[in-house]
């Protein structure tokens, strides 16, 4: 099954870091991590793609912000997580809001 472009900018200290690889991992999901320690240029990055998102992890999917392991973990319990990250499983069904409230 084809799966989305997932981007997680992180930091190798970080405990929610460890905990949204391990989250991504356990649904097979391949992804590209962006180590931001020591790099004011990569949390520059991060911080202007994720629309001023300041903490580690940010994931962003398809090149979509998603926030970081507590806004993954809503997504999955709410059932939508695995509609974004295999995105042709549904292919009629229109990308929903994601709320970081």
């Amino acid at each position: 099954m084809a799966q989305a472009n997932v981007t997680v900018y992180l930091s190798r200290t970080c405990f929610y870091c460890t905990m949204v690889q391990r989250l991504l991992n356990t649904k097979g999901i391949k992804f590209q991590s962006i180590v931001v320690d020591g790099h004011a240029d990569l949390w520059q990055e991060m911080k202007e793609r994720s629309g001023g998102g300041s903490t580690v992890p940010q994931v962003f999917i398809d090149g979509r912000p998603v926030g970081g392991y507590t806004d993954l973990l809503a997504l999955d319990r709410e059932g939508m997580l695995d509609d974004l990250l295999f995105p042709t499983r549904c292919p009629d069904t229109p990308m929903k809001e994601i709320s970081h409230e």
